[in-house]
């Protein structure tokens, strides 16, 4: 597990979003206004070469003469909920994509609804590979599509990868069972856990690294410990509510992502409860989000800009190859996690855990 580096290193170039952070917009709109489009506002046109020009940035073009002059049309499935986790895939995404004469095709589809029909018409369009975040990773009937049209394809972020498609991602059991860990190093013996989607094989992998991580440490796994969640902030209220109902709550939440890690904040602040003086709430995923609440969160960094960028190069090569005549073996590349630790985490202190009416019908309080 490696220690977590600044995403931009001093003397290193400037990327794409870099420029966006400086002109305050989006990546995307960074690449609209390098490519000349013209569906860009004067004033944010502007911004961004303002940027551009204050930055030093330049496009790679060393790096897209190696693709080949012929530009590679690339589609990016995705229908995951968490808007934070989506913006940081995208960045990777098309960072990668202006290093190479690549086009970046996004559309949105329901795993359950039209997975399959919109990667039918993107490849019908011309598209040649195709990347495939959660919960589309962990998709049979969209994998079948792809060995059927013979499309390559990347799975990002999936739990099991498929012998005939490359895949990104980190060790989701080792991640969870090193943050309970982390929580029961810190004095934690009742820790609650909100579970991801269940069609996603991640967030099987994650509870089983907490149930696993428990037992190694004598505490009890217990089933009311666990709620279930959908990987969305709402999902994450529900779960909190009823971890934080229980007669004797837990003394520190994890949960699955982000997403529900801010709703079981939420749900904390609003039952008068101090984070992390009443409870430690830690998350899942790092994206943007974990450190625009109050408290900022401790959770697993996932490399998801990283794990993006490294899907497109592994679509790329796997295109060029065939391009060239030669068939490139699919991948499966597993990143590192690491363990940012922020402020929504701390030892459990004594205070009421079980609120009861006694025989005398005097409240009785027991403490940890």
């Amino acid at each position: 597990m490696k220690q977590r580096q600044p995403r931009r290193q001093r003397g290193s170039a400037p990327t794409i979003s870099d420029v966006a952070r400086a002109a305050g917009v989006s990546p995307m709109t960074v690449s609209r206004v390098i490519n000349g489009e013209s569906n860009v506002r004067a004033k944010t046109r502007e911004a961004v070469n303002a940027a551009i020009q204050a930055l030093g940035y330049t496009p790679n073009r060393a790096a897209r003469s190696l693709a080949g002059v012929e530009q590679i049309n690339l589609g990016l499935l995705y229908s995951n909920p968490s808007a934070a986790y989506l913006s940081e895939l995208l960045v990777g995404g098309l960072e990668q994509a202006s290093r190479y004469n690549v086009q970046l095709i996004v559309e949105k589809c329901d795993v359950e609804l039209d997975a399959e029909e919109v990667a039918y018409r993107l490849i019908s369009r011309g598209v040649e590979g195709i990347l495939l975040p959660p919960p589309l990773s962990d998709s049979p009937r969209l994998v079948e599509v792809l060995e059927t049209t013979d499309t390559p394809a990347v799975a990002i972020a999936t739990s099991r990868p498929q012998k005939n498609v490359s895949a990104v991602s980190i060790d989701d059991y080792r991640a969870a069972h090193a943050m309970t860990r982390h929580l029961i190093s810190l004095g934690h013996k009742r820790i609650g856990f909100i579970v991801g989607d269940s069609n996603q094989v991640a967030s099987g992998h994650r509870l089983q690294g907490y149930r696993d991580a428990l037992c190694e440490a004598g505490l009890e796994a217990s089933d009311e410990l666990v709620a279930q969640g959908l990987f969305t902030y709402r999902s994450g209220l529900d779960a909190a509510e009823k971890l934080l109902s229980l007669g004797e709550i837990p003394t520190a939440i994890f949960a699955s992502n982000d997403d529900m890690a801010a709703a079981t904040v939420a749900v904390a602040h609003s039952c008068g409860l101090d984070v992390p003086g009443d409870l430690s709430v830690c998350g899942f995923d790092d994206t943007a989000l974990a450190t625009t609440i109050w408290p900022e969160l401790t959770t697993i960094h996932q490399p998801i800009i990283e794990m993006s960028r490294a899907a497109v190069d592994l679509l790329v090569k796997k295109i060029r190859a065939r391009r060239a005549g030669r068939e490139e073996a699919c991948r499966q590349l597993l990143l590192d996690y690491t363990l940012v630790r922020r402020q929504s985490d701390a030892p459990p202190r004594r205070r009421p855990l079980i609120k009861a009416v006694g025989a005398s019908g005097t409240p009785e309080t027991r403490t940890e």
